[in-house]
Parts: C-alpha cells; sequence; structure tokens
C-alpha cells in the first residue's frame, strides 16, 4: 500500500514534460535492447530470424487491435471501407511494415543489432534526397550537411575509413542499406492513412497483415533453436514490451512533449543498442564505428529540427519496429 501511494506521489512530483522525456527515453532504449536481444537470439539459442519476425508481428498486431477495440471512438473496421484505404493499407503492410522488419533482423543477423540499428537511421537522409528530387529543389545547407555527414558516417562504419576492404559482410551491408530504404519508404507511404485513421488501427492492421504474409515465408508453429527460459522471455520483452509496450509510451510521450522532442530523443535507441552489444556481447566496436555513429545520429537530428523536413523518425507515431 505505502508503495502505490509512493509511487503515484513521484508521478504526480513530475511535470508533463518530466514524463513525456522519460516516456520517449524509455521507448527508444526499449527497441535498442530488443534489437540487442534479437542478435543474442540469433547467435546463442539459434532461433530463426524469419520465424522471429512472423511472431513478432501476428502477436503485436492482434494485442494492437485488441487494445484499439477497448476505445469506443475508435472504428476498427473503417480503414477497410474504401478501395484506394484498403490498397495504401497493404502497400503498408507488406513494402514498409514487413520489409523493414524483415531487413533490420536479417542486418542483425548477418552483422550485430547496432550496425543494423545505425545503418537503418540513415533512413532520414535518403527521405530528404527523395523530397528534393520529387520537388525539383536543392537541399538546403542544412540538409546538404545531414546528407554529407550520413555517406561518411555509413562509409567509416562499413569500411574503418579503407575503401578498399569492409568491416562488416557484403551481406549485412546489403540488408543494412535495404533497411535503410524500406525505412524510408515505411515513413512516407502511410502519411494519408495516420492523418485519417487513429495509428493504433493503422500499426494493428498492418502488424496482422505483415505477421500473415511472413508466416507464408516461415510459419509460426515451426520452432527451431534452443528453448529455456530465457529464451522465452527474451521473446517476451520483444513482443510486449518493445513493440507493445515501448509503442504506447511513445504515443503518450507524444502528447506531453511533441513529436520533435520526441524524434530527438529517439535517438537513444541506436546509443543502447551499441552500448549494451559491447558491454553484455561483446560486439567489437572501434574508434571508427563510434564516429560513424555520431555522424549518423548528428544527421537525425539536423533533420529533425528542421521545421519543413517531412522526414517521420523510425519511433515516430508510426514505429513499433524495434
Amino acid at each position: 500500500m505505502f508503495e502505490k501511494f509512493f509511487v503515484k506521489g513521484i508521478l504526480k512530483m513530475i511535470s508533463n514534460q518530466g514524463k513525456g522525456y522519460i516516456l520517449a527515453v524509455s521507448a527508444a532504449i526499449c527497441w535498442g535492447i530488443s534489437g540487442t536481444f534479437g542478435q543474442y537470439l540469433f547467435q546463442t539459442k539459434h532461433l530463426d530470424a524469419d520465424w522471429l519476425v512472423t511472431v513478432r508481428l501476428l502477436i503485436s498486431g492482434l494485442l494492437l487491435l485488441a487494445l484499439a477495440q477497448t476505445k469506443k471512438q475508435i472504428n476498427l473496421l473503417g480503414v477497410w471501407k474504401t478501395r484506394q484505404d484498403r490498397l495504401s493499407l497493404i502497400l503498408f503492410s507488406i513494402g514498409g511494415m514487413l520489409a523493414v522488419q524483415y531487413t533490420y533482423f536479417a542486418t542483425i543477423k548477418f552483422s550485430n543489432a547496432a550496425t543494423a540499428t545505425i545503418l537503418q537511421y540513415l533512413g532520414p537522409a535518403m527521405i530528404t534526397t527523395y523530397i528534393a528530387l520529387k520537388n525539383w529543389k536543392l537541399p538546403v545547407a542544412t540538409e546538404i550537411m545531414a546528407i554529407i555527414l550520413a555517406i561518411t558516417g555509413t562509409f567509416l562504419l562499413v569500411t574503418h575509413g579503407n575503401p578498399k576492404t569492409l568491416s562488416i559482410s557484403g551481406q549485412a551491408l546489403f540488408w543494412g542499406i535495404s533497411s535503410a530504404f524500406a525505412l524510408a519508404f515505411y515513413s512516407i507511404q502511410p502519411i494519408p492513412l495516420l492523418h485519417k485513421w487513429d495509428p493504433v488501427v493503422v500499426i494493428g492492421w498492418a502488424m496482422l497483415i505483415a505477421g500473415i504474409a511472413c508466416g507464408f515465408i516461415h510459419p509460426p508453429w515451426r520452432f527451431e533453436g534452443d528453448w529455456d527460459e530465457i529464451t522465452f522471455l527474451l521473446v517476451a520483452f520483444i513482443i510486449l514490451f518493445a513493440t507493445l509496450g515501448a509503442f504506447y509510451a511513445y504515443l503518450v510521450s507524444i502528447k506531453y512533449i511533441g513529436a520533435t522532442k520526441a524524434s530527438l530523443l529517439a535517438c537513444t535507441e541506436p546509443l543502447s543498442a551499441a552500448l549494451l552489444g559491447v558491454s553484455w556481447l561483446k560486439t567489437p566496436f572501434g574508434l571508427f564505428d563510434w564516429i560513424g555513429t555520431a555522424m549518423i545520429l548528428i544527421t537525425v537530428i539536423l533533420l529533425s529540427i528542421r521545421k519543413r523536413s517531412v522526414y517521420v523518425p523510425n519511433t515516430s507515431v508510426i514505429s513499433t519496429l524495434k
């Protein structure tokens, strides 16, 4: 009883802005941790990445739709009423949700969680370049600087400064860059849907559809790997805390501090993935890796604070990926 009143008292002492900061950082850390947990499950427990993607999408999608169903003001089936919305949702589910999930975990499988997360953060620079080409308008100085930093950071991360060698495998580089492209598509394509329908509904249906599609690649009932208490707990954390819990926490944080500040705090994600990977899994991460990481994170910060930027980070209201 004392602990209950104590916790409530502490929460009342924290301002709404403080709560927003805590929730946004907590969500980002959960996403970073989930990638590292995925790396551990692939490398130590020999789980199949395809199976994890399938199960995570299916369960998370069902849970989000169940959450939406509890709110009377949300129309769960409304997004299916018009042909345009149906096609847009299916395209987002396969080309966005499934693609970004699959490529992210594939990158982890062939490298590590830190590298996968950082490479995926190239998405903002790709979006900026796409918008400039689409509008036939040169990026402003800040955006040009961000693109240069992103390219340089990636170069250092994958070559350690030597263009003749790769510090990661060709497969990891391919899936990592593909993950950034998938993130760019994922961030732009569903914007009309999100303006029209509740994000929980859009994400819930997208995850469920993507999970069903991924089930044709690896059915959820085809278990592989070494299953014990640790395996079960880590999989449960990835599905419940790093998906449903983190998504809800991030949505609430946006209400308290706004999307821009929440997006900037999302930069905690790759840092948490890198720090946990280095300290727990002994992932090799040298000077060039840290410099490249810093450059890519600065890219995200520069583009996030641009008022005219259309970039929606991977921890925006449409993200439960990490």
